[in-house]
């Protein structure tokens, strides 16, 4: 099967997408038209004013977030990065403590200590299908900041655990409330790059989930080297504290229906006209109905689209095995090469080097892979050609997971098992940026909704994988 033949069946598949099985069905008469409506002569014979509608002013608004100025939308885009990267980091800072948490509270079974660890991502399946949805109702910054500082408060109160069970309970909680970046970033790209420009956007997001464990992973060594368990907690909610002050700074709302509603209050108090309306006037008539609509489309994707199915599923499998890697890194080097802790830790740069060098040629080669076939296709742009660059990377991600199993299983030099594993998550991440780049592309403004649904198999995975680890 050659790849002509791969991309035309992935695009019959995209078009028996059905938006409006998941999309609002309901809207007002007023917006049917696009233009104001005609003025209705009343009983009184009065005239009742026709309505106005508001929208952009032209392809160039520059209040669309689209025509946002570069630094203004890098601005934005890091400090949605920083909400992606703060989570998956607090769910592997405690990796390298797990022995002392399990001596202190009497956690016998390696399973259950596993859990520790992983039951956070369980929170992550679960959060983005509220939190996306939310942030379709009343916007991305207000939902990230106040998830975000409700994650702050249940991690720092993970460090003051005294049993296996209210540790457990407040990690899964913290992990709820840490995950709304993880769908509501990929709908800020959406928010604010067209098509042929996402690439890079697309591979900055899509770096910071797979970086954070990393460097969660290295704080977690020298942490619990050089102090108790709990300054892993404690630490992770002081960062996510900084984080929290420069997104009120850095962090601008991007979701175009609630910059249009906000358009409109200021026209209306400006002018004191009564008339004005947008296209979005439903999400303010019936919030509770919206909000349901809303909270069910993930479930709907999950349920009614192939294509999310199946890219769920293989995500689901790529991350499993990653958090398995994650789970089993720092035993390989302190059992097998008799490494401290500590240096232990610093094997995780080798893997942060792979994803670095991925990000950027996965960038390059995308967005000049788009443009190729955009050309080839009379100048119109598709999703299918975000996944070309799957195929490789597959490859690369299977050959270095059969590598750093083979040279550690042999106890080759420890430079052997850092190449296979950087090899292997540069595989990964690659195929996990393309896979956001299609999920944005097909799904539009209701992006947010299409990578949750996908997420969530893929967080399960990310918890049920690492505790059968021990066992293997």
């Amino acid at each position: 099967m050659n790849l002509k033949t791969i991309l035309r069946r992935l695009k019959s598949a995209r078009d028996y997408i059905d938006t409006s099985k998941y999309t609002q069905t309901e809207t007002p008469t007023e917006k049917s038209a696009g233009s104001p409506i005609e003025g209705k002569e009343l009983e009184d014979g009065s005239v009742q004013p026709e309505k106005v509608l508001v929208s952009w002013d032209g392809e160039d608004d520059p209040e669309n977030p689209k025509n946002w100025t570069p630094l203004r939308k890098w601005k934005a885009i890091f400090a949605m990065s920083s909400f992606v990267f703060m989570s998956p980091l607090s769910s592997t800072i405690v990796a390298p403590a797990l022995p002392a948490i399990a001596s202190d509270l009497n956690i016998t079974q390696p399973a259950v200590e596993q859990m520790v660890l992983s039951i956070f991502l369980l929170g992550f399946a679960c959060g983005p299908l509220v939190a996306s949805p939310l942030s379709e109702i009343y916007g991305r910054v207000r939902v990230v900041q106040t998830w975000n500082f409700l994650y702050i408060v249940f991690n720092a109160a993970c460090g003051g655990a005294r049993t296996k069970e209210a540790i457990i309970i407040l990690r899964f909680v913290a992990g709820l409330c840490g995950s709304a970046t993880l769908g509501i970033g990929g709908g800020t790209l959406s928010d604010l790059f067209r098509a042929r420009d996402r690439g890079k956007a697309v591979a900055i997001y899509s770096w910071s989930p797979i970086l954070a464990p990393l460097v969660g992973a290295i704080m977690g060594s020298f942490i619990s080297q050089n102090t108790t368990w709990k300054w892993t907690f404690y630490a992770s909610s002081l960062l996510s504290v900084v984080i929290q002050l420069s997104g009120l700074i850095f962090l601008e709302e991007t979701y175009p229906p609630l910059l249009l509603r906000r358009k409109k209050a200021r026209q209306a108090k400006g002018t004191g006209a009564n008339n004005l309306y947008t296209e979005y006037d439903y999400l303010d008539q019936g919030r509770v109905k919206v909000l349901l609509t809303n909270l069910f489309r993930p479930f709907k994707l999950l349920a009614t689209q192939p294509i999310i199915q199946v890219l769920a599923l293989y995500n689901a499998y790529l991350y499993g095995n990653i958090y398995i890697l994650y789970a089993d890194f720092i035993d390989l080097w302190t059992d097998v090469y008799r490494e401290s802790i500590e240096i232990a830790g610093l094997n995780y740069i080798s893997i942060a080097i792979g994803s670095a060098v991925a990000a950027e040629c996965c960038t390059l080669i995308n967005d000049r892979i788009y443009r190729t076939l955009s050309k080839r296709n009379g100048g119109q742009g598709a999703p299918e050609f975000r996944i070309p660059i799957m195929l490789p990377a597959t490859l690369f991600l299977s050959a270095g997971m059969f590598w750093y199993g083979w040279t550690a299983e042999k106890r080759m030099h420890w430079i052997m098992p850092n190449i296979g594993a950087s090899i292997f998550v540069a595989g990964a991440l690659s195929c996990t940026i393309s896979v956001n780049a299609y999920v944005i592309d097909t799904y539009g403004q209701y992006s947010a909704s299409g990578l949750a649904a996908v997420s969530t198999i893929r967080c399960l995975a990310g918890f049920t994988f690492p505790m059968f680890a021990p066992y293997m």
